[in-house]
């Protein structure tokens, strides 16, 4: 098995007298989708928060392949491989689909710019924004306004600015939220393309997405891991079935949660 990219030890996140996120330890690894699940309060968002240098950790540790970096912030953490996506979506809805992952991209390529450079011409900050409009499968719409784009296709843009920035470890909020059937479809497909050459956190409620692309879940109760293992493993677990998932049903499957149909 690989070393993980991506690792936490005992990592702690208290808000005063509440404790969000209580000694949590896991692994992620360049091929794997590793799925975090877990109610409403389960702690998610704090741990995805701790993981981008959002939020300052209590206590214990992060650790990128093998180095410490609790005490960077979000800005460090981006630029030595760590990229994130957020809940809500977080684009330029003025500039074009392009113009966004050439942002993107010019944030990782230091440059003495200039008031009247065009930032056009340097170009592989152009080629990198290309790649990851190619790689999030808009390449068609490069020249469209952010704003005129479905939910969808915004989703896929912010993915793409995270892929425009070359990490090498990506850490998707709920990606899929707001997203009808088919355009969920197109999310898990893109999530499968993306995998073999990232270690990815998924944040999730669509179960059946999940179940779809994940090889190791980790479920969440009350800021504490409950469980971490294979899908099968967690399809399996009665723990996991009381707390989260629901009742088995005459299958012995797991009811899911959320997910399409």
């Amino acid at each position: 098995m690989s070393e993980p990219l991506l690792a936490t030890r005992a990592l702690t996140k208290r808000f005063g007298g509440l404790t969000a996120n209580s000694e949590v330890s896991l692994e992620l690894r360049r091929g794997q989708v590793h799925a975090l699940l877990g109610p409403n309060g389960a702690g998610k968002s704090t741990l995805i928060n701790l993981l981008s240098g959002d939020l300052p950790a209590s206590s214990g540790q992060v650790l990128y392949r093998g180095r410490d970096i609790t005490r960077l912030g979000p800005h460090q953490r981006s630029r030595i491989g760590i990229g994130r996506s957020y809940q809500k979506t977080n684009i330029f809805g003025a500039f074009t689909a392009l113009e966004n992952c050439r942002l993107a991209a010019q944030s990782r390529r230091p440059r003495a710019w200039r008031i009247l450079s065009d930032a056009r011409s340097f170009a592989p900050v152009l080629r990198a924004a290309e790649e990851a409009l190619a790689a999030a499968g808009l390449a068609a719409v490069a020249d469209q306004v952010a704003s005129s784009l479905s939910h969808g296709a915004q989703r896929q843009l912010e993915i793409a600015m995270v892929l425009a920035t070359a990490p090498e470890v990506l850490l998707l909020d709920e990606p899929l939220a707001g997203m009808g059937a088919d355009e969920a479809l197109r999310m898990v497909e893109l999530l499968k393309k993306l995998a073999p050459g990232h270690a990815m956190l998924l944040v999730e409620h669509d179960m059946d997405a999940v179940f779809a692309v994940a090889d190791v879940i980790t479920v969440m109760v009350n800021g504490q891991v409950l469980e971490s293992g294979p899908p099968a493993q967690i399809r399996a677990s009665p723990q996991v079935r009381q707390a989260y998932l629901g009742d088995d049903d005459e299958s012995g499957a797991p009811a899911a949660a959320g997910g399409h149909p």
